[in-house]
């Protein structure tokens, strides 16, 4: 699979660099860490599709690394694959158990890797765990979400949408449609990571939405930080002359073109503590009409 994210966690430093170079050969964007510690710290920078993680390693070895990541629920849905000198089928029993993927044992072939990994990313993707741009859980995820939260009271969503992302994909491409999805998802995990808590939840809806589960403290404030910061950074997705004259010209379907602003975020905020919910759907109704409303004093696009 090409552009997908992996995170390589070896010590080894030679096999570390021999993953990067043959899996950026084939496409995948690779970060290494060789310390447990740095590894969870890069997964709330950026989402990897999947994490080939070694056991033994100089501060806390995998099966530390690998609990923490399934108890965390922003990075619980990561597909992992140990990769380690152990053979004994209590070390392999223990990683399973962990929640580990799959398990691979060295000297390896890196051609059976290679096909592990891509197995492992097809069948996360295939069951709609995650989406394959931001990384983020995505479909059944955010379902089992929403059924979890339906049953307590102290928790608050925000619907969030990038606005006027659709022109700005016909203008500039997919291929910077995607960048800017990308961004999008590591904004949104850096300002939860700030003002939210560890168990707050993030998930991408599809297409130009996202999902944030928290508190009814921290989501006005998350809501307040993603516009500001938003208006500030998107600005280097754009080019020059259009930074310059303050909007893109984006076709139109009847062959025209139109003035249209930068993409913003619009964010509708719901919580039982302002409304009692029957059922999931409604929440999601509810947020998404409290988002339109929140986009409605959004700049939009000129005739």
């Amino acid at each position: 699979m090409s552009n997908a994210r992996l995170l390589v966690v070896e010590d080894d430093i030679d096999i570390a660099n021999m993953l990067k170079i043959y899996f950026t050969g084939m496409q995948y964007d690779v970060d290494i860490a060789h310390r447990g510690l740095d590894a969870l710290e890069k997964t709330k920078q950026v989402l990897p599709h999947l994490i080939v993680l070694d056991i033994m390693l100089p501060d806390i070895d995998g099966y530390e690394v690998c609990r923490k990541l399934r108890t965390n629920i922003r990075t619980g849905h990561i597909p992992v694959i140990f990769l380690t000198q152990k053979d004994e089928r209590s070390d392999k029993l223990q990683g399973l158990e962990l929640g580990a993927d799959d398990y691979i044992t060295k000297p390896f072939d890196i051609e059976e890797l290679k096909l592990r990994v891509q197995g492992a990313i097809r069948r996360s993707e295939r069951e709609s765990l995650t989406d394959p741009r931001s990384g983020l859980p995505a479909g059944r995820l955010i379902e089992e979400q929403l059924r979890r939260i339906i049953r307590v009271k102290d928790w608050a969503l925000l619907d969030v949408r990038l606005n006027n992302f659709e022109p700005f994909k016909d203008v500039y491409g997919f291929v910077a449609g995607d960048d800017v999805l990308r961004f999008a998802a590591m904004l949104i995990g850096e300002v939860v990571d700030e003002l939210g808590t560890a168990k707050d939840f993030i998930g991408h809806a599809g297409g130009d939405n996202f999902i944030i589960i928290t508190n009814d403290e921290a989501a006005p404030k998350i809501r307040q930080r993603l516009k500001e910061r938003l208006a500030k950074e998107i600005l280097s997705h754009y080019n020059f002359i259009d930074r310059q004259q303050g909007f893109i010209l984006a076709p139109k379907t009847d062959g025209g073109s139109e003035k249209v602003s930068f993409m913003t975020f619009s964010a509708g905020l719901v919580s039982p503590s302002l409304h009692p919910f029957a059922d999931i759907r409604e929440i999601t109704e509810l947020a998404a009409e409290a988002r339109r409303q929140d986009a409605a004093g959004a700049p939009a696009s000129e005739g």
